[in-house]
């Protein structure tokens, strides 16, 4: 009897030991949320050729601001207008690109504080003239914009264009655009500049006249309802937007 009392008591303290192992390393564990980005969005999010990863103003942004809540992030490639069904679905924690805040997109999913504001630009083949302030002087017109963003809304929301293409990527939509099959693009202004100052896109450029009016926030974006990770989140955002880090990262980018 003694000698099974005594095993019994080894093997509690056992459990007891590893029980108490696990819970120390549960809590000593640094978490790590999977982000969403796209290969696309030069300086946003893009893909490097020569790592094959994701870089951009907001990798480093959600890298940063992962440092100052105490997480991890793994950056995964992700087509734009599959971001929000891939955060709903649960293959990612976190949606890191140049998605702007809107209240369609609000009653889906949850976004952080601001990190970034813009709004849309117009392009235009380069040899095109004409000084456009608005999407009015293109009535009649076949105009492009990339799916899935609040620009092809805009677009087809309008009526008053010939035709509205839709396109999965800018560098798609731009080809086009170069070729005279669509009149003009519209798209985040802050990514059309900074690829056509690359040279990225040839044969069009950024019309300087032209006035967004759809200017919005670029924020992190997380499940509905997931208010453990928006409240870390947004305390970074603070620390980071104190601290200096957040204005060296856009200036990094030249946005």
């Amino acid at each position: 009897m003694n000698r099974i009392v005594r095993r019994l008591h080894r093997l509690a303290l056992g459990l007891c030991i590893a029980g108490t192992a696990s819970l120390a390393m549960a809590q000593g564990a640094t978490p790590t949320y999977n982000v969403g980005a796209t290969a696309t969005g030069v300086p946003f999010t893009f893909l490097d050729v020569k790592t094959n990863t994701i870089q951009g103003m907001m990798v480093d942004t959600v890298t940063a601001v992962g440092k100052a809540g105490g997480f991890n992030v793994n950056v995964q490639q992700t087509v734009f207008s599959a971001l929000i069904p891939s955060l709903t679905a649960r293959k990612i924690d976190i949606v890191s690109a140049a998605m702007l805040k809107t209240a369609a997109r609000q009653e889906v999913v949850d976004f952080s504080d601001p990190v970034y504001s813009y709004g849309e630009g117009l392009i235009v083949k380069a040899d095109d003239t004409r000084a456009y302030v608005s999407l009015d002087e293109l009535k009649g017109e076949v105009v492009g914009a990339q799916v899935g963003t609040v620009f092809l809304d805009m677009l087809n929301k309008k009526g008053i264009f010939k035709e509205v293409r839709s396109y999965d990527s800018v560098a798609d939509m731009t080809r086009d655009l170069s070729l005279g099959r669509i009149k003009a693009g519209l798209g985040d202004q802050p990514i059309m500049a900074y690829q056509i100052r690359q040279n990225t896109f040839p044969g069009v450029k950024l019309v300087d006249s032209y006035k967004a009016v759809n200017v919005g926030d670029v924020c992190l974006v997380v499940r509905k309802g997931d208010t453990e990770t928006m409240a870390r989140i947004n305390k970074a955002i603070a620390s980071v937007k104190a601290d200096g880090t957040l204005a060296k990262i856009v200036q990094k980018w030249g946005i």
